[in-house]
């Protein structure tokens, strides 16, 4: 927290929320129209849940390392729960989600605590994929139990596997000549993650015509997404000081970031068209549930995770 460029970072960020809470407050004062007025109510609704999540971003990350991956797998507990209610299953796999909430969501990131990279990367994908099965079999429940699996399997997957890639940032990535920053990377990478969905959600708003998925989610456009991704990658790369990138390759890793993130929200969005319902659940004011908000960073963590210690890593 003593990193003048991370202070500058959160700066800036606090600076966008007294600017975005100012225009909700004058439009809020001006706007006439039932219609616009809802869609003012939900902006102000968002902003205020954004106050509260950078608030809760920023302490976590004065805590330490440990701070953040404990507020991480707080957010993929919250996330798993939100998914397998939606995906109901059935008493025979009770025990199955018992050790999927109790014993692998904290194991995972108890890996992370510990600096263990090599079981971090495999103990979702490959051990639980194979033994939790077996426990769900072990019920004796085998009513739809190729779909019930799926559901248990791709819960983890998502919510705990691809979201601990996340706080993976601080604990994993040794950096040569980037030694101690690395709350900054973690930092970074979600700016990048949040301002495209925001971004792309404005220019989706106001420019808006062509939707590319219809049947999916029809207020995701193309307009939205090239206007947001562009902004994004923009942004991304004036802000390359903040990182071990040059320009160049903080632009190529936001376009990877706002691309996949973009292919989550439409994955996650399917998901929930298919069982005919619009947000995850409601525990963030504005933005549905846990699930809403981090659906695109959930995609994009995996892929800038590895990306990163591939070309950068010395471990």
């Amino acid at each position: 927290m003593h990193d003048a460029e991370l202070q500058f970072l959160m700066a800036g960020v606090i600076a966008l929320l007294i600017v975005a809470s100012i225009i909700g407050w004058i439009a809020s004062r001006n706007t006439r129209s039932q219609a616009k007025r809802e869609t003012v109510l939900n902006l102000n609704s968002r902003i205020r849940a954004w106050w509260v999540m950078a608030a809760i971003f920023g302490l976590a990350l004065a805590t330490g390392d440990l701070g953040a991956v404990v507020l991480f797998a707080f957010i993929s507990f919250m996330a798993l729960r939100e998914f397998l209610t939606l995906t109901p299953t059935r008493y025979g796999d009770h025990r199955a989600l018992f050790w999927a909430f109790f014993v692998i969501t904290p194991l995972q990131f108890i890996l992370l605590a510990v600096d263990w990279y090599g079981m971090f990367s495999i103990f979702i994908p490959v051990y639980v994929f194979l033994i939790l099965p077996i426990r769900a079999a072990a019920a004796g429940d085998i009513e739809k139990f190729l779909e019930r699996s799926a559901k248990i399997q791709w819960g983890l997957m998502i919510c705990v596997y691809c979201c601990s890639h996340a706080p993976a940032i601080v604990t994993l990535l040794k950096i040569p000549g980037y030694e101690g920053q690395n709350a900054k990377l973690l930092f970074y990478f979600v700016l990048i993650c949040e301002l495209s969905d925001v971004l792309q959600y404005v220019f989706g708003k106001t420019l808006g015509r062509h939707p590319v998925a219809p049947a999916v989610s029809p207020k995701k456009t193309w307009e939205g997404l090239i206007g947001g991704v562009i902004a994004t990658v923009l942004i991304g790369a004036g802000l390359w000081w903040a990182t071990p990138f040059t320009p160049l390759q903080a632009a190529g890793l936001c376009v990877a970031i706002t691309l996949l993130g973009f292919g989550g929200g439409l994955v996650m969005s399917a998901i929930k068209r298919d069982y005919g319902v619009k947000d995850w659940g409601t525990a963030i004011e504005g933005h549905g549930g846990v699930l809403d908000r981090i659906d695109s960073l959930c995609f994009a963590a995996p892929v800038f995770f590895h990306l990163v210690r591939y070309y950068y890593s010395a471990n």
